[in-house]
């Protein structure tokens, strides 16, 4: 074993093959690997690095009493964690440059857990069958990659070792060719959101912010996004967030499909992390094609943004939860933070004229975040959210905050 390998990740009792091939396939590359067998029930079918007895025993199991109960599902909960922990210690003690997992819905399950546990940055790949549909789950909010393995992954065969062999490739690639740092990476980090109708506005604030002196990380709030900035944001990342556009809040609370969970726009609050923080997109949830809305919502005011994408005006009645979700949650902030609200409307299609213009469920919005946010200073200008000069006004309010001496 190198300083730095590779770590493989596959329960060898089913697809031990395959990780034998994918780890001859590594070492043609020039690429140490450590192979970790995460099988439990089965015999192993090729030799491991890391054997399951390590894998159960960093779990705090023992791979004999699992075995004896015979239980799939707690085989695979006890090996998610064991290589969890596994990982973490290689990681931490500089032995590990990348993951590559092989797998079905159990593989799939144990290495992700190990992945997502990994810093940003680390090559984390996972050949899996579950590729090619919802991976929302075994992603998270970490650069995992994720390769449809088309075929079972079930013997080589000319299918499987063109997968498998690509998949290989692309991990010596990470790791043999890691970018180096750039000249930004000494300058301050920023947060910032944004949706497709919030997207001029998050331009010029992301310019205004660049031209202090500040790098700017934007994140498309599409659930996954905005978990992945709030996660970031307690790993102590970022100087300053201006939390733009807040939409998942309204997907979370009325039932659209890209909510962030109930933890959206916390992390800032809890880290004392300086924040401004505005409504934009909070009039609208967000589903797929049109026949994907539950029939609850059928008599409900809809925009189709494009073929897979369709828009439902959020109500007063949401508006008013929505504003309420957001005081609170700004109210508990224990560093700087304000509120900043465009009176003339919070996206693209909600301004005089377009499809989701509704000035009550507006002012129903604004009336609940003032009525909840207590102490923390809520100012309105009167702009369109994507116009310029609400977007040079917020970007400057996070600048005043994060400078301000404590």
């Amino acid at each position: 074993m190198t300083a730095m390998s590779v770590h493989l990740i596959a329960t060898l009792d089913t697809k031990g093959v395959e990780a034998d091939f994918v780890r001859k396939l590594l070492a043609s590359f020039g690429v140490e690997s450590v192979l970790i067998d995460a099988g439990c029930l089965g015999e192993p079918q090729c030799d491991a690095d890391i054997k399951r007895e390590q894998v159960f025993a960093a779990a705090g199991c023992s791979l004999k009493d699992l075995r004896q109960q015979g239980e799939r599902e707690v085989a695979v909960t006890a090996a998610s964690r064991g290589v969890r922990a596994l990982l973490l210690e290689q990681w931490t003690a500089g032995k590990l440059s990348g993951v590559l997992g092989l797998g079905g819905s159990a593989g799939t399950t144990i290495a992700t857990e190990g992945m997502r546990a990994l810093p940003l940055g680390v090559p984390k790949l996972m050949v899996s069958t579950l590729a090619s549909g919802q991976v929302r789950n075994w992603v998270g909010d970490k650069d995992i990659t994720m390769v449809n393995s088309v075929v079972d992954i079930l013997g080589i065969n000319r299918i499987s070792r063109r997968v498998l062999g690509n998949a290989a490739a692309a991990m010596a690639g990470m790791v043999l060719h890691s970018l180096p740092p750039t000249p930004d990476s000494e300058r301050p980090l920023v947060a910032l959101t944004m949706f497709g109708v919030t997207t001029p506005c998050a331009e010029q604030a992301k310019k205004s912010l660049e031209q202090a002196g500040y790098e700017v990380l934007v994140f498309h709030a599409t659930g996954s996004g905005g978990e992945a900035m709030e996660t970031l944001i307690r790993d102590g990342v970022f100087a300053g967030v201006l939390d733009l556009t807040t939409t998942e809040l309204a997907d979370e609370l009325v039932g659209g499909f890209l909510s962030a969970g109930p933890g959206r726009l916390t992390a800032a609050a809890e880290c004392e992390v300086p924040q401004v923080v505005s409504v934009g997109a909070t009039d609208m949830v967000n589903f797929h094609a049109l026949e994907s809305v539950p029939e609850r919502f059928n008599q409900r005011k809809f925009h189709s943004h494009n073929a897979s994408v369709t828009l439902m005006r959020t109500t007063a009645e949401e508006c008013a939860a929505i504003g309420a979700d957001l005081g609170r949650k700004v109210a508990s902030s224990k560093g700087p933070c304000e509120v900043h609200l465009p009176n003339k409307g919070v996206s693209a299609i909600d301004r005089q004229g377009e499809d989701f213009d509704d000035p009550i469920a507006r002012a129903m919005l604004f009336d609940t975040i003032r009525a909840h946010a207590r102490h923390i200073p809520v100012v309105e200008h009167d702009y369109h959210i994507n116009d310029p000069e609400f977007a040079s006004a917020i970007a400057g309010a996070l600048i005043r905050l994060i400078e301000k001496p404590k």
